[in-house]
């Protein structure tokens, strides 16, 4: 069973008059547990993806299935109840509530699920904040924290409602070169522990250094899939969407 499946998806934005192909024919399958950089250079699509893959958008064309459920045509308030139970986010910027302590941030997206009581929540927000080293930080308010402890914070409000993914945007771009290692090795021992999905979207070589499996992309396409070897290297494999397999065959 694949956590995410994606089958000939296409997105357009419509930027002043004119169309802009954000994603481009990708078809993809993301297996449960793996930790995966969807890599590429500014305006390659893979925030789009990633916003795709999070519900956050819905593609013009195309199917995209999250735990073997088609989620294309659901209603908004469908994919917001999808996204409470089952994608968790983390964002660059930490997206922290300022007036909120935080253990007040991590139970925030738990106080929109009826099926949790008071009691499990409080149990969720100290065994988040204690997984990702902040027990003594509970507290305190994101102004009161370090880059890396707010990214901790936005961590452990992303695993608090038990996700079947984890989606991370530049997770370590506001992040000096240390602190970023760290998060990303805290991330790691977490996808190793709990089986929880990470996928990224990234410019930088540290994630993907870390990750077990690679999506290039270039121009809103796929241009090669990677996943290490029992070497630690990279096997990649060049991807032509079909669309370029039908020109291809067309020329000759």
């Amino acid at each position: 069973m694949s956590v995410v499946r994606i089958e000939r998806v296409f997105k357009d934005y419509l930027l002043g008059e004119q169309i802009v192909q954000a994603v481009n024919d990708i078809t993809l399958s993301i297996e449960p547990g793996v930790f995966l950089a969807i890599s590429g250079p500014s305006g390659s699509g893979k925030t789009s993806l990633l916003n795709l893959i999070g519900c956050i958008d819905k593609p013009t064309s195309g199917k995209i299935f999250i735990n073997d459920e088609d989620v294309t045509q659901k209603s908004a308030d469908q994919l917001a109840d999808l996204r409470a139970h089952s994608i968790g986010f983390i964002f660059q910027t930490f997206n922290l509530l300022p007036v909120l302590s935080a253990a007040e941030n991590v139970e925030y997206p738990l106080l929109q699920r009826k099926d949790i009581s008071d009691a499990d929540r409080k149990k969720r927000v100290d065994y988040f904040l204690d997984i990702v080293g902040l027990s003594k930080y509970v507290h305190h308010r994101p102004n009161q924290l370090s880059g890396g402890q707010r990214q901790r914070v936005a961590i452990a409000r992303a695993l608090a409602i038990q996700p079947a993914i984890v989606l991370a945007d530049e997770p370590t771009a506001n992040l000096d070169k240390a602190t970023g290692k760290e998060i990303l090795r805290l991330m790691k021992l977490i996808n190793q522990h709990l089986g929880t999905t990470f996928i990224f979207s990234t410019h930088d070589q540290k994630v993907v250094d870390v990750s077990d499996r690679l999506v290039k992309m270039e121009d809103g396409t796929i241009k090669a899939l990677g996943i290490r070897n029992e070497e630690n290297q990279w096997q990649l494999i060049r991807v032509r969407n079909l669309s370029e397999m039908a020109a291809g065959d067309e020329q000759e």
